[in-house]
């Protein structure tokens, strides 16, 4: 591939254009034809799957299906390995006091749009239909805001930094979130313990082992021998055995991944996706990171083609419910809850970030978008309120906008 061919590719990776494309084109099909539209996203792929039944309760495999439950399953294990490094390495993001500001506003970031939402379903008399999609508006676009962040505040501005952790701690609630209060059918938590032994299996077997083995040898000739001979594989097995042992548990299988993370080798360093250091790690789960990345762009405009299909007809209470949750419940309570945590309990705030930014903070992590989406889909069955969620999911977008009035009139001084 040229140097030019490269960096095309990169500004779309990291500019995330395919998952854009992919949501704003079935937006624009589902709306010339809605029908020809659901015939493809809905097409069977396979019928009497050997796999076990779906969560729809049919031995059949749709195209849906395959890109929300399986496909996605590599988004959120890249989410994972990220939420995974910030609280589990010794130099984590998310550990010690240095994250507890972040982590109160993320507390905010999440009450507050649940509040309006469940509020405003109260206020239009509809609480019972629309309640369990309280959880869409807690949502934050990680890739999305914090390319924003970065176009407000410049990459070297301290609030880029707050945004980041912020993202990943609502990544790792929305996870939680997902696993526990959207279950998928029946629960069967027994199967729980194939995901937890297949993980355990690996992480005994090709990582502690070799290098209990290894000893004090910081050549690590046993551990470099079992990564030669059986590369990935042992952890593409495990993925696979817990992929399957959520499914059939009754959790989101797209959350199937999850447990084999802390069981790959990885150095007790971590830059996260977006730093400009973490190419050059090479420990396996990072290079898995690194193999996945470009996949994973396209599964997203696979996801996003999926599940973006909404005729504008369908805008409903839910559609402005999730909107107030994004773009109102998110910023006070990022702001209410950051500033008690900077100020009120003296816990401050990084070096040159005002407590003002808190609320520029607030609008861009009201970007709900992939992830709103995706809780979307979980929370509603198919049909009028899905859409209608979708659709607010959809013009959480606009918080970009929103982001960029509020950065001009409040005033930011950008440091590149």
């Amino acid at each position: 591939m040229s140097a030019s061919q490269n960096s095309v590719w990169g500004f779309i990776q990291e500019y995330s254009v395919l998952l854009v494309l992919g949501a704003f084109g079935a937006l624009i099909w589902a709306n010339i034809d809605y029908y020809s539209y659901h015939h493809i996203v809905d097409i069977v792929l396979f019928d009497h799957s050997p796999i076990g039944h779906l969560h729809d309760g049919h031995r059949t495999l749709t195209l849906h299906y395959l890109i929300n439950d399986v496909l996605m399953a590599l988004f959120f294990g890249i989410a994972g390995k990220e939420v995974w490094e910030a609280v589990a390495l010794k130099n984590g993001s998310l550990r010690g006091k240095k994250a507890l500001t972040p982590l109160i506003a993320t507390a905010g970031g999440m009450i507050g749009p649940v509040s309006v939402y469940l509020l405003g379903a109260f206020a239009v008399g509809k609480f019972a239909a629309l309640a369990n999609g309280w959880a869409i508006p807690t949502a934050t676009d990680i890739a999305f805001s914090y390319l924003v962040g970065r176009i407000i505040f410049g990459a070297k501005h301290p609030a880029v930094g707050f945004l980041l952790l912020l993202a990943i701690a609502d990544d790792a609630a929305g996870l939680i979130i997902l696993a526990v209060f959207y279950p998928q059918g029946e629960l069967n938590l027994e199967w729980l313990l194939l995901s937890l032994g297949a993980s355990l299996a690996a992480y005994l077997l090709f990582n502690y082992m070799p290098r209990r083995a290894d000893g004090g040898d910081a050549a690590r000739p046993v551990s470099t021998r079992v990564r030669a001979r059986f590369g990935y594989w042992p952890y593409i097995i495990a993925g696979c055995a817990s992929w399957y042992g959520f499914q059939q548990a009754g959790i989101h299988p797209a959350l199937g991944l999850l447990p084999v993370i802390p069981a790959i080798p990885h150095a007790d360093t971590g830059f996260g996706v977006f730093g400009a250091n973490e190419t050059h790690k090479h420990d396996m789960l990072n290079d898995m990171e690194h193999g996945l990345k470009a996949p994973v762009e396209v599964i997203l405009m696979l996801f996003g083609f999926a599940n973006a299909g909404v005729v504008f007809s369908s805008m409903g209470d839910a559609t402005w419910l999730v909107l107030g949750g994004l773009i109102i419940g998110k910023p006070v309570g990022i702001l209410l809850l950051g500033a008690i945590a900077a100020a009120g309990l003296k816990l401050g705030l990084p070096e040159g970030m005002r407590i003002i930014d808190l609320l520029i903070i607030g609008f861009i992590a009201a970007i709900g978008f992939t992830v709103s989406l995706f809780i979307s889909a979980v929370a509603f069955p198919a049909g009028e309120i899905q859409d209608a969620a979708k659709m607010g999911a959809l013009f959480s977008f606009g918080a970009v906008f929103l982001s960029l009035i509020v950065a001009k009139i409040i005033g930011v001084k950008k440091m590149e």
